[in-house]
């Protein structure tokens, strides 16, 4: 019997780590078993929902202020664990250290947005629209809600919601990546320390028995969802076929162009942070460079001595720039796409297949890899490989640039480098996608904005977090209010109007 920790599911404010069945958890910068992570069953989903539909009305009937202070201390509790919770990134996901601090801290800007919660559910009111009539809206929790997240992201993307569904006044249960669930445990206690009641957050761990459990349960009122777009359109399909609101973002194939009037330093430097950082493992990771005119080779020579220059290794290095990928078999097929572009005729420049670091020869590991002469018919320009693979398609001009990015089905994320205003505007105006940046090449929106794309990227009809995030999780209520003494005698039968 295996003697590795057991990460279990927390339900009414305990942890709970017995299961019939259990996932192995890597650390991928070694390939060795850290931990096993306990998979719910249908009885587990049953407990957590029984546990938040107990612990609704009480929440719900919070005042803003009260749930805006819970997360004001949430805040403050995050900040001080900060580098634990990073440290748990890089064992469980093998992101180098750096980077899953940045990711900390994305996630603590959604939940100081979620403070300002009594200003931003504040309605909007009407005095004597006619006949002594007022007219005011609110906005009212939905009920228990749930989230189901991606590995790449274990402390972010949750952030994206936790907060959002909380201050709205909903109960809340997770199902992370069983990949890396254990952020999701220290994020559930500093949340308890924070004075959140018991039951009104519950994290149920687990593989696609736990989603299907949710998704199909008659006391889950809304699902949001990061991941893959196979996966986010069944969420989608699954999820208001059973009659919920669903927020589903999906998968992504970001494009950066490079005009000839770009400074390449910059953009080589744009490319390589953006196309191999986290190992490519970002949905807002750069996968093809566009490359307008006579600048692919120049920019070719560019790139070469960055990537000859990164450093690969463990993500608790301070000098790694990359880390290893999460598991063997996405490994396994992130090296599938390569030997695939490279039988479908496109240009393997570097080769970052049988990449091993010394020391840690049983890591997950990925060198930096780079195609050029990618055409749009390939499987490598298609579909997203989620792994440190960056390939160069050449266009005669900026138009065709445009035409080629509008063409896919996916549209998360976009860049253009230029110089040119004219060049700027025309390519904010008219791109078909949801994120966009001119010499930004990943434009996540601040916590204040909202996430998401257009296209096969989103289903659903809100983005994530900020004022799209509060629309999500609240249900809009109009109310029309008038006294006795101003209700004139006698049936009306005519349609009402303001007088």
């Amino acid at each position: 019997m295996s003697t590795a920790p057991i990460i279990g599911h927390y339900i009414n404010g305990q942890i709970h780590d017995s299961a019939e069945r259990f996932s192995d958890v890597f650390n991928p910068a070694t390939g060795a078993v850290q931990a096993r992570v306990a998979l719910a069953e249908l009885k587990t989903v049953d407990e957590a929902v029984a546990a938040a539909q107990a612990a609704f009305p009480a929440w719900a009937d919070q005042s803003s202020l009260r749930r805006a202070r819970v997360m004001f201390k949430f805040k403050e509790l995050l900040d001080q664990h900060h580098d634990e919770l990073a440290a748990i990134i890089c064992r469980e996901h093998g992101k180098v250290f750096s980077d899953a601090k940045g990711e900390v801290v994305r996630g603590i800007e959604i939940v100081e947005f979620a403070c300002g919660a009594p200003s931003l559910l504040k309605s909007d009111y009407s005095d004597n629209i006619g006949g002594g009539i007022d007219n005011w809206n609110l906005r009212q929790p939905l009920g228990v809600c749930a989230g189901v997240t991606p590995f790449n992201f274990p402390v972010m993307v949750p952030l994206w919601m936790i907060p959002m569904a909380l201050v709205t006044g909903n109960c809340f249960i997770l199902k992370p990546s069983e990949r890396d669930p254990s952020a999701s445990l220290l994020m559930a206690q500093l949340l308890k320390q924070a004075g959140l009641p018991d039951g009104v957050f519950n994290v149920v761990q687990g593989d696609k028995v736990a989603v299907d459990a949710l998704l199909q349960h008659k006391g889950i009122e809304a699902i949001s969802f990061v991941g893959s777009t196979p996966i986010a359109e069944y969420i989608h399909q699954q999820g208001t076929a059973h009659g919920k609101r669903v927020q589903a973002l999906g998968g992504a194939k970001n494009h950066m162009i490079v005009m000839p009037d770009a400074d390449l330093d910059q953009a080589a430097d744009a490319l390589i942070g953006a196309a191999y950082g986290s190992a490519g493992e970002r949905c807002m990771a750069i996968s093809i460079a566009v490359v307008v005119g006579d600048v692919g080779q120049k920019l070719i020579d560019k790139l070469l001595p960055r990537i000859d220059a990164l450093k690969v290794g463990n993500g608790m290095n301070a000098d790694s720039d990359m880390g290893p990928l999460v598991t063997a078999v996405h490994k396994a097929k992130v090296e599938g796409y390569i030997a695939q572009g490279v039988q479908e005729g496109a240009k393997l420049i570097v080769d970052g297949r049988n990449f091993t670091v010394p020391g840690a020869e049983q890591g997950f590991f990925v060198g930096a890899t780079l195609f050029d002469e990618v055409t749009p018919e390939m499987t490598i320009y298609k579909e997203e490989i989620f792994g440190p693979v960056l390939g160069i398609v050449h266009v005669p001009d900026f138009a065709s640039a445009v035409e080629l990015i509008n063409a896919h089905e996916f549209g998360n994320g976009v860049s253009c480098f230029t110089s040119d205003g004219g060049i700027a505007r025309a390519f904010a105006r008219n791109i078909k996608v949801g994120m966009v940046g001119i010499n930004v090449p990943i434009p996540v929106p601040m916590a204040w904005h909202s996430f998401g794309g257009w296209k096969r990227s989103l289903f659903g009809d809100h983005h994530a977090y900020g004022e799209e995030g509060l629309r999500f999780y609240s249900r809009y209520k109009s109310v029309m209010q008038r006294w006795p003494d101003s209700i004139a005698k006698g049936a009306e039968f005519s349609m009402p109007t303001a007088k």
